[in-house]
């Protein structure tokens, strides 16, 4: 089956999308972007071809029966995925024991983060029997959040010390990271199988499925690390041109796009026919983006995916000074040290955020109607409010557009400039 592929390599994450010949989406893959763009491109690729055999899994499963075991074959594919990772973080804390632990130590060290792992396995192997939940796609936030906090209940009671214990999982989440998973769909689709009971509704899907040649026809890169990634200059496109074109596919009616990226803002006006004619782009600093939440998220010990759904509970916003990198830190502790409540420091810095994004669609030409946000930060819930409560407060009502897939808006156009390379 002929196809093509887009690439965005973003400064925290890069996606890629596949598009079937008749240019509807096939399959999509995310990942955390690495210093190796090399690789981090090759891992969204990856993600997005197992996706897309799901894909294919799914038309193949005509029942609803069928339908549901494809779903459940999925979580039980990211399960195996987060299971393999989970083992390999282990092996590697354990050698940085070896390592960096006094010889005296090292047995208590040993078996406290081997209970930790076993705890977030027995997590993971619950969750999987409940109803599907949001949750982070990545590794270092799911894992990490849960180690945090295991890691805190075992310590004592293993006389080991918390911080030795996080210092360990610092040391080694990035080589994690960083190495390819090797987790391939032809080879590993078996064990998430036989976890579900190995349907039989389910055979012949998944032996289409593994037996369908996708065969890249043309790829196009985009994104922030653009000019990084092993593709030919005639391969690449500007962020800007995809994530107008991506916004138009997924809403031909948009007019306006912000997106929210993790190191840049662009605010994007297109015309009918999502070819752009003015933009406005913050690229001078981190203020105002998702690394910036990404910063605060730390500060806070939490993880990126809880900054939102935390800042929903807020019953009152307190005004933030700055949203500067470089000083948030310091105006969080000093507004924790007054009192004030996490939940409403982080909606009044979602405010913040999204205040500066207004600003740049001012100067881009200001909301048309249809306003699409993208980006990685519009699955952020409190920034998703407060987008639309300043919308209406400065340009009235607005159909404002937000795509489950928003994340994915720039490697989905990239795919389409690649479409027309061989259309």
């Amino acid at each position: 089956m002929s196809c093509v592929v887009g690439i965005d390599l973003g400064s925290t994450t890069t996606k890629a999308v596949v598009l079937e010949e008749t240019g509807a989406i096939l399959g999509r893959g995310i990942t955390n972007s690495r210093s190796n763009y090399d690789l981090a491109a090759a891992v969204a690729r990856t993600e997005a071809f197992i996706n897309a055999r799901f894909g294919l899994i799914q038309q193949r499963a005509a029942s609803a029966i069928a339908a549901t075991a494809v779903q459940k074959l999925r979580r039980a594919f990211v399960l195996e995925q987060f299971l393999h990772q989970l083992r390999r973080l282990e092996q590697l804390m354990q050698e940085e024991v070896q390592r960096s632990i006094p010889a005296a130590l090292r047995p208590a060290y040993e078996r406290a983060l081997e209970k930790v792992c076993s705890l977030i396995l027995d997590e993971e192997e619950d969750r999987f029997t409940q109803p599907p939940a949001a949750r982070s796609d990545f590794f270092r936030d799911s894992a990490g959040s849960a180690f945090m906090r295991l890691a805190e209940e075992v310590a004592g009671s293993h006389g080991v010390t918390f911080d030795r214990l996080v210092g360990l999982y610092d040391k080694c989440i990035i080589r994690v990271e960083n190495e390819p998973l090797e987790l391939d769909f032809r080879d590993h689709i078996g064990e998430a199988l036989h976890r579900i009971g190995d349907p039989i509704e389910l055979a012949g899907a998944v032996d289409a499925a593994v037996a369908t040649d996708l065969t890249p026809a043309f790829t196009v890169g985009t994104g922030y690390g653009r000019a990084r990634l092993p593709f030919p200059k005639e391969q690449i496109r500007s962020e800007i041109l995809c994530h107008g074109l991506g916004a138009h596919a997924l809403f031909p009616l948009t007019r306006t796009v912000l997106d929210i990226g993790g190191q840049d803002t662009k605010a994007i006006q297109v015309d009918p026919d999502g070819i752009v004619t003015g933009f406005q782009m913050n690229d001078r600093c981190a203020a105002g983006c998702g690394r910036y939440l990404g910063y605060i998220a730390d500060e806070m010990n939490l993880g990126l995916h809880e900054l939102g759904p935390l800042a929903e509970k807020s019953t009152r916003t307190v005004k933030i000074n700055s949203t500067c990198t470089v000083f948030a830190g310091a105006e969080l502790r000093e507004l924790l040290s007054l009192g004030q409540k996490r939940e409403d420091i982080l909606a009044g810095l979602h405010r913040a955020i999204v205040l500066r994004a207004m600003s740049l669609l001012a100067r881009s030409g200001g909301v048309s109607d249809e306003f699409t946000f993208t980006g990685g930060v519009a699955k952020n819930p409190a920034a998703v409010r407060a987008i639309r409560e300043l919308v209406e407060e400065n340009y009235g009502a607005r159909q404002i557009n937000i795509s489950a897939d928003s994340i994915y808006t720039g490697a989905l156009g990239a795919a389409l400039f690649a479409k027309r390379m061989v259309s």
